[in-house]
């Protein structure tokens, strides 16, 4: 039996032992790496400096304005204002420089709308690629007193998420294999789920400054790969302390769920960005609901934050036991039977 990895994030294991073994001796790191912590934070004495790096691995479709999405996602959760990028392009032998362009143009216009300045970066084309790989590192600033991280969520707080899920996942199905959906789905019903990309839109930005100019929120994460279920164990492990969610309180579009249902995947596993998770005080909780759905953000209350080992309960129907952690993102296993139809 092979000793090989799957498509998808490492397994948790894995990553906490290298996470654990990586060097952090500088004086200036504010918020080391950890599990469940997607942003790394600097203490440059007058402010603070907050950065992250991610890839886009699988959308083709879009992908320029994907890469600026879920980069700045991750700032947004900790309150930050995303300011400048990085970005690293590698792309597939044989691609031509209107495509270069087209990429490059997808991320250009997306920082436009953000603000954001594109600093510097590198680009090639790299032998053995099939298909694009985009990566970012995006820096932002936060005021002290204003930064949030996944470690702030206490007990008693409620658990929280916008929108609904998987919202990336349903556009992204949607457009790289929409040949699989045919007969599931009307020419209307495809193009709606396409949309999804921008309505209701994997960005989490606007529902983040919301939520916290609204009320004490202690808490914000973003559900990209391994989906909600795999980012309430990853807030779980970043907190500290145990989450306890009614499944049925999970808010899955229809069109979500009917695409989820016909390739088999479980909606609460796969890639979800557009999704905000968030824990707030108890009693600010109905204020930041309230808010967002003021502003056409759905909002819906899952759970709350126990006091406990860290782990995620799913309770309802007078029953209560542990909610399994997603091994991979559903989506890979598409990914991993072949390239998209």
């Amino acid at each position: 039996m092979s000793d090989g990895l799957p498509v998808g994030k490492l397994p948790p294991e894995l990553l906490a032992r290298l996470i654990a073994g990586a060097p952090v001796n500088d004086s200036a790191i504010h918020l080391a790496p950890g599990p469940g912590l997607d942003c790394a934070v600097l203490d440059l004495g007058d402010r603070l400096l907050v950065l992250k790096a991610d890839p886009i691995t699988f959308a083709t479709d879009e992908i320029g304005w994907y890469l600026v999405q879920v980069n700045a996602n991750d700032l947004a959760t900790t309150g930050a204002t995303p300011r400048w990028l990085l970005l690293t392009m590698l792309l597939p032998e044989g691609c031509t420089p209107a495509q270069v362009e087209a990429w490059a143009g997808q991320v250009y216009a997306a920082c436009r709308a953000l603000g954001i300045s594109v600093i510097g970066g590198h680009t090639e084309i790299t032998h053995g690629l099939a298909r694009p790989i985009l990566a970012g590192t995006l820096i932002g600033e936060v005021a002290r007193d204003r930064l949030i991280t996944p470690r702030g969520a206490q007990p008693g707080d409620r658990v929280l998420l916008t929108k609904g899920v998987p919202i990336e996942g349903t556009a992204l199905l949607a457009r790289e294999f929409a040949p699989r959906l045919v007969g599931v789905l009307s020419a209307a019903e495809l193009a709606e789920a396409q949309g999804y990309l921008t309505k209701p839109g994997i960005s989490v930005v606007r529902d983040a400054q919301i939520a916290v100019a609204a009320g004490r929120v202690t808490a914000m994460h973003d559900p990209t790969e391994g989906g909600l279920a795999g980012a309430l164990w990853e807030l779980a492990e970043a907190c500290g302390h145990a989450l306890v969610i009614d499944p049925a309180t999970v808010p899955v579009p229809p069109l979500a769920a009917r695409i989820c249902a016909a390739l088999g995947l479980d909606p609460l596993a796969t890639i979800a960005s557009g999704a905000l998770l968030l824990t707030a005080a108890e009693a600010d909780a109905a204020a930041i609901k309230a808010a967002l759905r003021s502003e056409g953000i759905a909002c819906a209350e899952l759970g709350y934050v126990a006091a406990g080992p860290p782990q995620v309960w799913q309770a309802g129907a007078g029953q209560r036991r542990v909610l399994p952690r997603p091994a991979r993102d559903e989506i890979t296993r598409l990914y991993a039977s072949g390239a998209p139809e």
